[in-house]
């Protein structure tokens, strides 16, 4: 990581997402998640959970208009998203969603957090379980692992004619903490404090920029290093086995996996 200062004691952290190749793994992934059809409906459950929290007017649901836009852009078909919407709203009658959160601990000592959009917490809570105590992990109960991580608003969007320089002044001028290049070309993503997420997001969209993604994110405070090639198999599998269930929406994980392994492992 990066630190660029500036006058007026404002501090921006440039993270060099390139260099990340365990990112470019994840990337990977979502591209063959894309090919089964799988992100249709984590987008589906988002927008509406987005319509739930915030109402069906992107003009004043950031959160929504982001979710409407990130679908687009992977080709979700206008009826999947305006069946979203109107679930969400209360248009459409339909089995109830839920966020729900899992926290526990893989192999290595790592932790892990889980997030679900679920029509049926009693199940997903046990199949979570399942999954983790299958592949060398123990589920356990919440705040058992939050507390190593920070909880921080992430934003995404797409615009190929930044570069660095522009991205940073950018996130400067938006309110951003932290910046980097996304997996997609063009893409750039920003971090800031949970309560900042709205400003920083209505800044983007002020500055001409189509915000693809907005959502909150929890980020490791001291990462667990992966030494060994063993143990990286069986972190990533618990990690993909979580990140494949059907009603997963996010995985968050301290765990970094050591180059030289990772490129044993590729």
């Amino acid at each position: 990581m990066v630190e660029a200062k500036f006058p007026y004691t404002t501090t921006l952290k440039v993270t060099m997402s390139g260099h990340n190749k365990w990112s470019k793994i994840k990337f990977t992934k979502a591209a063959a998640d894309a090919k089964k059809g799988k992100i249709f409906a984590r987008y589906s459950h988002e927008i509406t959970l987005a319509a739930k929290s915030g109402g069906g007017d992107v003009d004043t649901n950031p959160r929504l208009r982001a979710a409407i836009e990130g679908a687009k852009a992977v080709s979700m078909p206008k009826e999947n998203i305006d069946r979203a919407v109107k679930k969400g709203t209360g248009e459409l009658q339909g089995a109830v969603i839920q966020e729900v959160t899992y926290e526990g601990y893989g192999p290595g000592g790592t932790a892990i957090i889980v997030e679900v959009a679920t029509d049926n917490t009693n199940r997903c809570s046990s199949e979570i379980r399942t999954i983790f105590s299958r592949n060398g992990g123990n589920m356990g109960t919440p705040g058992s692992v939050a507390y190593q991580f920070d909880r921080k608003g992430e934003l995404r969007i797409v615009d190929e004619t930044l570069d660095e320089d522009a991205a940073m002044e950018l996130a400067m001028d938006c309110g951003a903490e932290e910046f980097e290049s996304g997996e997609n070309e063009g893409e750039w993503v920003f971090t800031c404090a949970p309560g900042d997420v709205q400003a920083v997001s209505e800044a983007l969209s002020g500055a001409g920029k189509n915000v693809t993604g907005i959502k909150l994110i929890s980020v490791p405070q001291t990462p667990t290093e992966i030494t060994d090639e063993e143990t990286a198999r069986k972190v990533m599998k618990l990690y993909e086995l979580l990140d494949d269930y059907d009603d997963t929406m996010n995985v968050f994980t301290n765990f970094e996996i050591r180059e030289d392994i990772l490129e044993q492992l590729s």
